[in-house]
């Protein structure tokens, strides 16, 4: 399995889907990095060479924000936002979805599962 940015790219899959396990590289970033590379798209990633490997992590380090520091990056932007009270930090903080989706119903993946409140007395229940 050859390694690319600290990632095990899966060896029986083709590079341009291989690079896509790193955090922060998708399809078509990994298209981008590969035609600047002149690598085929199509090869499968055991059959790279060592130099090969060696240009590629090489350019992904020096030109994207991937893995860790990207993590890091978005959990700085959270906590920034959180700490300034703006809507999307408070949204945040109380745990409801951040980009305007309802909550009335569904939002259950924020919200968790449901807490069920009792409701209000009858008046047959209480004579």
């Amino acid at each position: 399995m050859p390694r690319i940015a600290g990632i095990d790219i899966p060896a029986d899959k083709r590079i341009v889907i291989g690079l896509t396990y790193v955090y922060g590289i998708g399809k078509a970033l990994s298209q981008k990095i590969l035609k600047a590379l002149n690598i085929e798209e199509n090869i499968r990633a055991k059959d790279l060479h060592e130099d090969q490997l060696s240009v590629l992590g090489a350019y992904i380090e020096k030109n994207f924000t991937i893995e860790g520091q990207l993590r890091r990056q978005e959990m700085q932007n959270i906590v920034r936002m959180k700490s300034i009270g703006c809507y999307r930090g408070m949204r945040h903080k109380l745990g409801l979805p951040v980009r305007g989706q309802r909550t009335r119903t569904n939002a259950r993946t924020r919200k968790g599962r449901k807490k069920t409140v009792a409701g209000k007395k009858s008046v047959k229940e209480l004579g």
